[in-house]
C-alpha cells in the first residue's frame, strides 16, 4: 500500500543555503523556485520530511511542498499555455509544450511522419544515470567543439528541470546549448509530454545532437526491473523510432561496493538484452574485459578514447555516490569515451 505524503510545517531559517526548522531542529532542504517562488528568511513552509526521515543518500534533504507567508499568491501561468505538467496533483501547472506540429492526419499508418526526417543524423546517446551528463557533453564539445548539444531529461531520476547542479553549470559554460523536460520530468526552457517528443524537436532547437537521460538521484529498489535504469530502455526505442543513429553510454564500475553494478551494470545488461533494435555501445579503450562481457548482446560495439586528465582539470563534477574520479576512473571513461564517439558520429 502507498505511502501518504510525510508533510509538516516549517519556518525558513537560511536562504542559503536553505535551512527549514521542524520541530525545533534545523534541517536541510530544497524548494522548486520555478513552481513555489523565492525563499526567504522566516517563510512559513510546509516541507515533505520522508527523504531526509529515511536518510537517502542522494535524496537526503526535505523537498518544500508550499510557501504559506507568500507561496498563496503565486503569479500563475503567462500565455496561452493550457497542457498540464504534474496532471491531476496539488502541483500540477500548465506548460508550452514543445513537440512540432505535425498535422492529424500525417501521423497516421501510412502517412508522413512529421518532422522525423527532419531529425535523420541527429544522433542521439543514451545516458544511463545523470553522472554521465557532464562527461558525454565535455567530450563532445571537446572533440567538435563547433556541435550544439541538447539535454532531454526524462524520467528515472529527480523529476524538477532546476535541481540538477551540473545542467546548470554546464549552460553557463556554454556546453549544453539547451534543456528540455521530457515528461514527467518538468521545469526546463522547454517542456515535452513525451521523449519522442523531445527527440523530435532538436531541428526546432538548433540542436546537432542529443543527450538524453535521467535527472539526479536514479532510483532504485534492488530488483532487476525496478529502478531508474530502465529509462535507458525507453529512451533508446524512442529514438530508434524516429529513426536517429542511437548510442548507449554503458554504465561501468570498478569499484563500486556492489557486486551488480562491477564491470558491466546489470543497470546496463538488462536494457541491452531487453532491447528490440541494435544500438551502438561504446566502451573506453583498453577494457578487453567488459568487451567480453558485451558481446553476448547483440550490439555493435565501438572503442574510443577517455580523456580522464583532460576532464579532471576541467573543474566540472568528478564525484559519483561518494567515489572521486581517481577512486573510479572506469565508471567516468564510460561517457567521456561514449561523448567522444557521438562527437564523431554528429560531424
Amino acid at each position: 500500500m502507498a505511502g501518504r505524503l510525510k508533510l509538516r510545517r516549517g519556518t525558513v531559517v537560511s536562504a542559503d543555503p536553505l535551512l527549514v526548522e521542524v520541530a525545533g531542529e534545523r534541517r536541510p532542504a530544497w524548494a522548486d523556485e520555478v513552481l513555489l517562488g523565492e525563499m526567504i528568511e522566516g517563510d512559513e513552509v510546509v516541507v515533505n520530511v520522508a527523504a531526509l526521515d529515511l536518510e537517502l543518500g542522494s535524496g537526503g534533504f526535505d523537498v518544500v511542498h508550499v510557501n504559506l507567508t507568500r507561496g498563496l499568491e503565486g503569479g500563475g501561468a503567462e500565455g496561452d499555455a493550457h497542457v498540464m505538467k504534474l496532471n491531476y496533483t496539488s502541483l500540477q501547472h500548465p506548460v508550452d509544450p514543445a513537440e512540432h506540429p505535425v498535422p492529424w492526419f500525417e501521423s497516421q499508418p501510412g502517412g508522413d511522419k512529421g518532422t522525423t526526417e527532419l531529425g535523420e543524423g541527429v544522433a542521439v546517446l543514451v545516458l544511463p544515470l545523470h553522472g554521465h551528463l557532464a562527461p558525454a557533453a565535455w567530450a563532445v564539445v571537446q572533440t567538435a567543439p563547433g556541435l550544439r548539444v541538447g539535454y532531454v531529461q526524462t524520467g528515472g531520476g529527480a523529476l524538477p528541470g532546476s535541481l540538477s547542479r551540473d545542467v546548470a553549470e554546464l549552460r553557463e559554460r556554454g556546453l549544453l546549448a539547451g534543456h528540455v523536460t521530457a515528461a514527467p520530468a518538468y521545469g526546463a526552457k522547454h517542456e515535452a509530454l513525451s521523449v519522442v517528443g523531445a527527440l523530435d524537436a532538436a531541428p526546432d532547437l538548433g540542436w546537432d545532437t542529443i543527450l538524453v537521460g535521467p535527472g539526479p538521484g536514479i532510483i532504485g529498489s534492488d530488483t532487476a526491473y525496478g529502478h531508474g535504469g530502465m529509462a535507458a530502455l525507453d529512451n533508446a526505442h524512442a529514438a530508434l523510432s524516429l529513426g536517429l543513429p542511437t548510442t548507449i553510454s554503458p554504465r561501468l564500475s570498478s569499484t563500486d561496493p556492489r557486486d551488480r553494478h562491477r564491470g558491466l551494470s546489470h543497470h546496463t545488461k538488462t536494457v541491452l538484452d531487453l532491447l528490440l533494435a541494435p544500438v551502438d555501445v561504446v566502451l573506453p579503450e583498453g577494457h578487453p574485459d567488459v568487451a567480453d562481457e558485451l558481446r553476448q548482446f547483440e550490439h555493435r560495439i565501438h572503442l574510443a578514447p577517455a580523456d580522464l586528465g583532460g576532464y579532471a582539470s576541467s573543474g566540472l563534477s568528478t564525484k559519483t555516490m561518494g567515489r572521486s574520479l581517481a577512486d573510479d576512473p572506469l565508471f567516468f571513461s564510460a561517457p567521456l569515451a561514449a561523448g567522444t564517439h557521438l562527437a564523431r558520429v554528429a560531424r
